[in-house]
């Protein structure tokens, strides 16, 4: 059974009707009241691209509700192979360092770039590290978050040198570092580096990248970020391992991960299926494609300027998967479209399934400024009143 949004509330396992009863008020128009991160016990992660205040509509250090928030990741630094730092024009921000520091809210310096460049090169990692201090110290950042997309067996001792280099320049608990890691994990069966037992001591958390499930790549219509596995899915391998939340995080547990070290991502964008007429249904076009894939007949929105003006408006309908606690879109005249894409629903059970159910430390989403429709930003609105403590007992967060 597919629920219509009309019968919102997600009456869909009698099992999670207390917890639904409440996403439902939460997400169906109350204002969430206003607090400083000291109130939240849990992390809440905003990952900022600098490139997001030259898009329609802007956003920038000046749109970011600073009171929502506990962590800022600042994206958009990548290193040079003299182990130089390649900061984009328009990169820096003071205003985002100060108004968030006012707020009590610590921001890192996002990192990416040709990582495996650092293979077998100690001098050149050493150069890294001592420019990523020195540029973090002179602009005020509170420590690195490492994007290295992704890590092959043989850059293994790769990945752990570079945590070991920059827990040691960058010292607890003074600074903080952070990793961004697929839901498959790190071990050496689904064929990634990370080496998540080796570096779990040198980092403070790893952010669960919990999408992309669909996309172009894909041959069927997936759900970009399901909560709950759906076993009904027909071609499985293109998720996984870890293709739901409860998956992923059961995989970084039994590699040795403290739920507290784990942030659940959350998508604020999702994928336009062209040639697609129902969940799971494959591309028209797939079988004809070289590499088998739906390729140029999906591509990607974001929630605040393409998804929310079409919730059961524009010609299409949303639907629920009862088992993967997410919406998706049909076109109503039957004709093919499909969507996969997150609302203010399974925004607020994704969040409240990690921190509350999982006892994670916390989530994060791409990206900040996604759901952002020029005046409002339904699904962080949605996160944070999920990461809300269920009582007025508070603890501090890192």
């Amino acid at each position: 059974m597919r629920l219509h949004s009309s019968n919102a509330c997600f009456r869909l396992s009698t099992t999670l009707l207390g917890v639904l009863s409440v996403l439902c008020v939460t997400a169906l128009g109350q204002t969430p009241s206003t607090a400083s991160p000291s109130q939240l016990t849990k992390r809440l992660v905003g990952d900022y691209s600098y490139s997001s205040k030259y898009q329609t509509p802007p956003y920038s250090a000046k749109q970011i509700p600073y009171s929502k928030l506990t962590h800022i990741i600042h994206f958009g630094v990548g290193f040079n192979s003299d182990g130089s730092l390649a900061v984009p024009d328009g990169f820096l921000e003071p205003t985002l360092i100060r108004k968030a520091h006012k707020n009590g809210v610590k921001v890192l310096l996002g990192v990416g770039g040709d990582f495996p460049m650092l293979d077998n090169q100690p001098d050149l990692m050493a150069t890294l590290v001592a420019n990523l201090w020195t540029f973090a110290n002179e602009y005020g950042y509170d420590g690195i978050d490492i994007d290295w997309e992704y890590p092959t067996l043989e850059e293994t001792n790769t990945f752990y040198g570079l945590m070991v280099d920059l827990r040691a320049t960058f010292t607890s608990p003074d600074y903080l570092i952070s990793a961004d890691v697929p839901p498959w994990g790190g071990s050496a069966g689904a064929g990634t580096g990370y080496a998540i037992p080796q570096v779990d001591s040198y980092l403070d958390y790893f952010n669960i990248m919990q999408y992309d499930c669909a996309g172009p790549w894909t041959q069927d219509g997936q759900l970009n970020s399901e909560i709950i596995w759906d076993p009904s899915d027909p071609d499985p391998w293109e998720c996984q391992p870890g293709g739901a939340a409860n998956e992923a995080i059961a995989i970084f547990l039994q590699e040795g991960v403290s739920p507290s070290q784990l942030n659940m991502g959350s998508p604020f964008y999702g994928y336009v299926y062209n040639d697609v007429s129902q969940l799971f249904g494959e591309c028209a076009d797939a079988s004809h494609m070289k590499n088998g894939n739906c390729d140029g007949s999906v591509y990607a929105e974001n929630y605040g300027t393409f998804f929310k003006q079409r919730i059961n408006k524009k010609g299409w309908q949303t639907f629920y998967d009862e088992v993967a606690m997410v919406p998706y879109m049909l076109r109503t005249d039957g004709k093919p479209g499909f969507i996969t894409y997150d609302d203010a629903y399974s925004t607020y059970y994704r969040v409240w399934y990690a921190d509350w159910q999982s006892n994670l430390g916390g989530t994060f989403m791409w990206s900040l400024d996604a759901d952002y429709d020029g005046q409002s930003q339904d699904l962080l609105d949605a996160m944070y009143s999920a990461s809300l403590p269920p009582t007025n007992s508070a603890s501090s967060v890192k």
